[in-house]
């Protein structure tokens, strides 16, 4: 790619450029596009609130927003594995919620959220790009889905389940391999390649190559690129090499550890558990490992800790 048609990384400008009000086009693109539907985003919305005591959790995501119907949007860009994600997921969505109903406030205040997560890191399997998931109640004999109706519309206005429980999308950036030939896959070559075409018709692209151009930064900003996309791929490389060592020194552990043990207490019990144990050491290690590597490499501590789900006063010792 030239210089010319070069663009910014989806993960980089949705930090940096797409909390200004004037490229608000290009995140409204992308989840029009998810929930074809048109979506219009309002403002940008703070993330890291509501938080009652010292040792609360923050829910700090990439991009918190609202629509044009008051419903707030979750995006999040994650780059590297991080073991309990969908823990995560649930947690963020969780407190967007109360972050938005004051006490005192009646339950018809609650808003609903929608959940985006585009991730870089293989999350379990599938063969899908793109997953979407929402809380439906499905009769346990008769399998109907169960609708909520009023009977006096005029005097109470009730919701259905869809219209108040949370969506999540879950965009598995890797698994994306086809020609782009609508706007989903224009969006997904997008996010995996850094490719927009010239004749894009895809809602938030046309607005992408035009805000989102490498040329269109100073020379500061397209330093600070450019450092982030080789951090990116220093960070790839440790995790791979880290995580490849670690699995060859769990099997040789389990192996050697399997063996003494089975001399001693019978083999078979003994292979299992040696190799069981093996592996877990292995893997812990190898955490580690990475942990001591990316911070050695100049990763920030708090996104070391984030990414391998270790206490970050563990990733400040090692």
């Amino acid at each position: 790619m030239n210089e010319e048609n070069k663009y910014i990384r989806f993960d980089w400008a949705a930090k940096r450029m797409l909390r200004d009000k004037a490229n608000f086009g290009v995140l409204e693109g992308l989840i029009t596009v998810l929930l074809n539907e048109p979506v219009h985003i309002e403002e940008i919305l703070e993330s890291e609130g509501n938080q009652q005591a010292a040792d609360d959790k923050f829910n700090r995501v990439d991009v918190k927003a609202k629509n044009s119907k008051g419903e707030i949007i979750i995006v999040e860009i994650q780059l590297t594995r991080e073991l309990y994600y969908l823990e995560r997921v649930l947690y963020g969505v969780a407190k967007a919620i109360t972050e938005h109903i004051s006490l005192g406030q009646k339950y018809d205040k609650v808003k609903k959220v929608y959940s985006i997560s585009i991730l870089y890191f293989d999350l379990g399997k599938g063969a899908d790009y793109l997953y979407h998931g929402q809380n439906k109640f499905i009769g346990v004999h008769s399998k109907d889905t169960l609708k909520i109706n009023a009977k006096e519309e005029d005097l109470i206005k009730m919701k259905a389940p869809e219209e108040i429980f949370p969506e999540y999308f879950l965009i598995r950036v890797n698994e994306f391999n086809k020609v782009a030939t609508t706007p989903l896959e224009e969006w997904m070559d997008y996010l995996k390649t850094g490719h927009i075409s010239d004749k894009t018709s895809a809602p938030g692209l046309s607005e992408a190559r035009e805000k989102l151009q490498y040329l269109s930064m100073n020379k500061a900003e397209r330093q600070a690129y450019d450092r982030h996309i080789d951090d990116i791929m220093v960070q790839n490389d440790v995790l791979d090499t880290a995580r490849m060592e670690g699995r060859a020194e769990g099997r040789a552990e389990g192996r050697a550890e399997g063996r003494a043990e089975g001399r001693a207490e019978g083999k078979a019990e003994g292979r299992a558990e040696g190799k069981a144990e093996g592996r877990a050491e292995g893997r812990a290690e190898e955490k580690l490992e990475n942990a001591r590597q990316l911070k050695a490499n100049g990763v920030p501590i708090d996104i070391i800790s984030k990414s391998l789900g270790l206490d970050e006063n563990i990733v400040q010792d090692l």
